[in-house]
């Protein structure tokens, strides 16, 4: 048995087998009384009819001893155990405990022994409540009724549906770019425009796309202020959106090529992740954490937030405490941290996606432009930049923000050792792929640095 008083209860049928999931209760208060009942067995002899019987007499005795304030309720059902078991030729039954645990340190001749494939499941099932799935019952058709004939149009889909905001995606090798948004997207906008707070924003995001085409959506949140719901909206109307390659999550202006424009590399994004020391000492905020995740066998009801109709007509949020106090004219907004990066200050998240220009450091812009003029090939992992462009800047980065945890929280680097280069080598939280930038949407609290969350936007309209 394993019980976390704040959290959760775990009985094991087998408690020493690693094999043996646990069936977990959660933890509920409750008023209720504890009794001590003693059981009482009294024999009497009574004559029935000519046979003489022995009926006991039972008696109960009940008392209080005090009162339960918590309760651990097993809500959900065990989920299915799996045995270290082998099945030889004959149907024999070996066990593989002693084979495959190790319970204290081995020699090398435990390890090179011949043995069977043998992989356990982690887990089998994701959910442990049952759940009615409220199938609907055979249409009785009447004499004669044929079913029509099945198309791909009448067909259910193994993935979800395409969300209705008409964005155009393109791949890095894709040649032709669009030059004008869907008709569908355009139909959206001018439908959900109909204040001139959302014509002014209108006009404002594409003085944004005139000045710079590309940009990210996060930027826009920090220079335009509109409701996010319908900023996915608009964003379709002007722009299109990069899956893959050096602008990938990133919107570019109707008509624009950045692969065609060798001053494009500016625009370029860069996958950023802090070398984090200690997760509890950091000075930064993850967006995340490992520590949050919940057992798929743990009951959890999500709390649904909702939007009225209202605050997208208006083109504002919710009126409360919170939002009276800021102006109309930035409660929406984010702060300029969200997007760029500045010498002196930590970013608002572990992991963010920068564009090349907005990385004010006059070394990191030495970095970047290196090669002007000398541009000869736009490529998908490096752009118009120089190969290794971002490790490099990722490391300059990551010195700066070092020294900067280095004057705040100098016991952090008590323990760490140096490479051959020179360079202290530091744990990652998170590797440095540059493949991963698409994250699973995920609620969690905002640092101190921004007031939304940083992702990528992918996921909001695939």
């Amino acid at each position: 048995i394993y019980a976390d008083p704040a959290k959760r209860l775990e009985l094991c049928f087998r408690p020493k087998d690693p094999y043996c999931h646990p069936v977990c209760a959660n933890r509920f208060p409750t008023s209720t009384m504890l009794l001590k009942v003693k059981r009482r067995t009294k024999k009497n002899k009574t004559q029935l009819d000519t046979e003489e019987q022995i009926q006991p007499e039972v008696q109960f005795e009940m008392e209080i001893i005090g009162i339960v304030t918590t309760v651990y309720k097993f809500q959900g059902m065990s989920d299915f155990q799996y045995l270290a078991m082998h099945s030889g030729p004959d149907g024999k039954q070996t066990s593989m405990y002693d084979k495959v645990l190790m319970l204290k340190p081995e020699k090398e001749e435990f390890f090179n022994r011949e043995l069977p494939l043998y992989i356990p499941p982690p887990i089998f099932s994701r959910l442990d409540t049952p759940v009615d799935y409220f199938y609907r019952p055979d249409i009785q058709h009447r004499d004669g009724y044929n079913n029509p004939q099945v198309s791909a149009e009448n067909l259910i889909g193994l993935s979800r549906a395409r969300r209705p905001h008409n964005a155009i995606f393109l791949n890095f090798e894709e040649e032709e770019i669009p030059t004008k948004p869907l008709d569908a997207a355009v139909q959206t906008w001018k439908k959900v425009c109909t204040n001139p707070v959302d014509k002014k924003v209108e006009e404002e995001l594409r003085k944004l796309f005139e000045v710079r085409p590309v940009w990210s959506r996060n930027a826009v949140k920090a220079n335009v202020n509109i409701h996010p719901d319908k900023l996915k909206l608009l964003l379709p109307y002007l722009a299109y959106y990069m899956l893959t390659g050096p602008w990938r999550s990133l919107w570019v202006r109707f008509g624009y090529d950045p692969r065609k424009h060798p001053e494009a590399k500016i625009y370029q994004v860069l996958d950023f992740r802090i070398r984090c020391y200690a997760p509890n000492d950091m000075p930064v905020k993850a967006k995340r954490s490992t520590y949050n995740y919940s057992l798929p066998i743990t009951v959890k009801k999500p709390v649904s937030h909702t939007v009225s109709v209202h605050d997208l007509k208006q083109g504002l949020g919710t009126s409360g405490a919170s939002n009276a106090k800021k102006t109309a004219s930035s409660r929406y907004k984010l702060k300029e941290s969200i997007y760029i990066f500045r010498e002196g200050a930590l970013p608002p998240y572990r992991q963010m996606f920068y564009q090349l220009c907005d990385l004010n450091v006059e070394s990191l812009q030495k970095i970047i432009h290196r090669n002007d003029g000398t541009e000869s090939e736009c490529t998908e992992r490096d752009g118009w930049c120089l190969p290794k462009t971002s490790d490099d800047l990722r490391d300059t980065m990551s010195l700066m923000i070092k020294q900067i945890i280095r004057s705040t929280r100098p016991a952090l680097f008590s323990s760490t050792t140096s490479s051959e280069d020179g360079k202290e080598q530091l744990a990652y939280e998170s590797g440095e792929d540059e493949d991963d930038e698409e994250e699973e949407e995920e609620d969690f609290k905002p640092s101190d640095g921004s007031e939304n969350e940083m992702e990528t936007e992918i996921l909001d309209y695939v």
